[in-house]
């Protein structure tokens, strides 16, 4: 079996589910070889996956945490960004960050994501006939966006540029609309330092986290606060949207489940987030770099050695989880890797279970019935992937 992990084509439709069970049954610890690298090692079963993610001495996250990464770029940020940092910086920065976004901090989360759930679904209802993908995208957008202070009317600006620094044309143009979110934070940053608000922006600019010294701390960086407010927007943007569509999709593709949500309501929708989660898994893999020797499942790493764990194959491990080709609301117990796992549990994964729980919630209190109108499209991403566009026709509840 030869499946090139690095071809953004293996990722265009739906057909790679196959190539990876083939990997976790004959090779879960797979040389993958790159005309132009180093090549890398593929960990594509659950336990070795969780194995690396939570041996972070072993495994750095620091070299940068996806394939094709820009070894220059993760330079200027490696120790200052969160997702590309280790412990003591990475656990000095994530304490700040996560307090940032706490429920004591954010307690009208809920509200906000209703609001802005029923709003855009309240437009689609309207005009019945949408890209279901297009509301999602929407919602993770407004929700940060307004958790951070951002003006209104910057919203839907910001959230398109976001899409721009990932789904754009070229290289080039993906960098240019990075730059210009960079900078945009950064001048937030400078306006809250000055003028607090009540926003993550304002608590995170006058936070201040621990350094090497015991006992001393100080402020973030604009730099830091910046780099960081572009992931948190991006992972907010990512997850949410490809998870909140793929279900949509999952849920026409069993007509059970959707009864069964419409039926139980939000007695089961603690367990149908997980499952929604699992099952969408929009972030595909995530990169670490061996610090030592080691070994995976018998496999021998060298120091340097860059180690790739993919998510969307340790969700569909049969070892792992019972029956995983089965889309199931009720499944439990779940522990998916979704948002990764270890110290990099993904910072916003509160808030990305809360605004899947409220989609769920608002779509089967006001939509009766959901047909789908075209064939799904799909992101070429081996990083992240899910339904990029599925038109449907939406009936309103009487």
């Amino acid at each position: 079996m030869l499946i090139d992990l690095t071809d953004e084509k293996t990722f265009s439709g739906n057909g790679f589910w196959q190539d990876l069970a083939w990997l976790r049954e004959h090779d879960p610890v797979h040389w993958h070889p790159e005309p132009d690298g180093p090549g890398f090692w593929a960990v594509t079963r659950y336990e070795d996956a969780l194995g690396v993610y939570h041996d972070w001495e072993t495994f750095s996250s620091r070299n940068g945490m996806r394939l094709e990464t820009n070894p220059a770029a993760v330079a200027a940020v490696t120790q200052r960004m969160l997702i590309v940092s280790d412990p003591p910086d990475h656990s000095q920065l994530k304490r700040v960050l996560a307090k940032g976004f706490s429920p004591a901090e954010i307690p009208h989360a809920e509200d906000l994501i209703r609001r802005v759930v029923r709003e855009l679904l309240g437009e689609a209802l309207r005009d019945r006939e949408i890209d279901i993908v297009d509301l999602a995208r929407r919602v993770p957008t407004r929700v940060v966006c307004a958790l951070m202070g951002v003006p209104r009317e910057e919203w839907d600006w910001l959230g398109s540029t976001m899409n721009a620094a990932f789904e754009g044309e070229d290289e080039q143009s993906r960098l240019a609309a990075h730059a210009e979110i960079f900078l945009y934070f950064s001048e937030l940053v400078t306006e809250r330092r000055a003028s607090p608000g009540d926003d993550f922006v304002s608590r995170i600019a006058h936070d201040r986290r621990s350094t090497s010294v015991p006992g001393e701390t100080r402020l973030l960086s604009d730099e830091e606060i910046a780099v960081n407010c572009n992931g948190v927007l991006a992972g907010g943007n990512e997850t949410t949207r490809y998870s909140a569509g793929g279900a949509v999709l999952a849920l026409l593709e069993n007509p059970s489940q959707w009864e069964k949500l419409r039926t139980e309501g939000r007695s089961i929708l603690p367990t149908a987030i997980e499952e929604v989660l699992r099952w969408t898994t929009p972030g595909v893999h995530v990169l670490r770099t061996a610090t030592r020797p080691a070994r995976i499942a018998g496999t021998d790493i060298a120091e340097g050695d860059r180690v790739t764990v993919w998510n969307v194959s340790a969700n569909r491990d049969e070892a792992a989880f019972d029956t995983p080709t089965r889309f199931d609301l009720s499944r439990t117990p779940n522990k998916h890797l979704s948002f990764g796992g270890g110290r990099h549990q993904c910072l916003g994964a509160r808030l990305a279970r809360l605004e899947l729980s409220v989609f769920l919630e608002e779509l089967t209190a006001g939509v009766a019935s959901i047909e789908q109108t075209g064939e799904p499209g799909y992101t070429a991403s081996n990083f992240t992937w899910g339904v990029r566009s599925l038109p449907v026709r939406l009936t309103p509840t009487r």
